[in-house]
């Protein structure tokens, strides 16, 4: 990823910390964002002594607020030029997976989970848009959770199948590749389960997404576990 740049939302942890790591890494110039300066700054520090470089930065950034995220995207353009990698990660689960009947959430539950992980997406791409690389790809998380209805997983589904629309629609309008990225159960303050695959374990999936898979093929598509192992065996 020598010369690429890549921008992840939700950064500070999770999925998003360990793909921040494993692209720089890899040598892409990261940026990413959080809510919280202090957690943002840790994990820059954390991942830069990690990689022996200088190649990760953030700063504070809510995607619920448009003018954050038009100041990340100012943010990286200022470090890096073009994007080549988006990854709009961020995302609330306001409950314990599994214990989360639709009809119980709050409005105010529905609405921030709603503004986060769809609005969020939303904005996160539109104001990336001008600064996509030719060749840029955008990377969507997902999970099966978004397709397949289970019972008490609330308005969280009911957001992950809104960010799959907005990528297959992104997908129909941007020449670069836009592909949801679904790497099944991991052990995240989201999802609540702990015997699950670390996030170090899927980032190189997210990697190969990045670099390895052919545009085309994942353009507008569900990228799964299955279609990483089955395309790397």
């Amino acid at each position: 990823m020598d010369d690429q740049t890549a921008v992840i939302t939700g950064g500070t942890r999770g999925i998003g910390r360990a793909v921040a790591e494993a692209f720089a890494a890899a040598g892409a110039q990261v940026v990413l964002c959080g809510r919280d300066l202090a957690g943002v700054d840790r994990t820059v520090n954390r991942l830069n002594k990690l990689t022996g470089s200088e190649r990760v930065s953030g700063i504070r950034a809510d995607v619920r607020d448009a003018s954050d995220v038009a100041a990340l995207v100012d943010h990286t353009v200022d470090r890096g030029g073009e994007i080549d990698v988006l990854v709009p990660n961020a995302a609330v689960n306001h409950g314990t997976p599994g214990e989360m009947p639709l009809q119980e959430e709050s409005d105010g539950v529905y609405h921030d989970t709603m503004e986060t992980n769809v609005r969020g997406v939303f904005t996160t791409v539109k104001k990336a848009v001008p600064y996509l690389a030719p060749s840029a790809r955008v990377l969507i998380p997902s999970g099966s959770v978004a397709r397949k209805a289970k019972p008490g997983m609330g308005v969280y589904a009911v957001s992950k199948a809104g960010a799959e629309a907005l990528a297959r629609g992104f997908a129909a309008d941007l020449d670069q590749s836009v592909c949801v990225v679904d790497p099944g159960l991991v052990a995240t303050d989201l999802t609540g389960i702990e015997k699950a695959r670390d996030p170090s374990d899927i980032a190189p999936m997210y990697q190969w997404v990045a670099t390895e898979a052919d545009p085309d093929e994942i353009d507008g598509e569900i990228i799964d576990l299955k279609t990483w192992k089955r395309s790397t065996r």
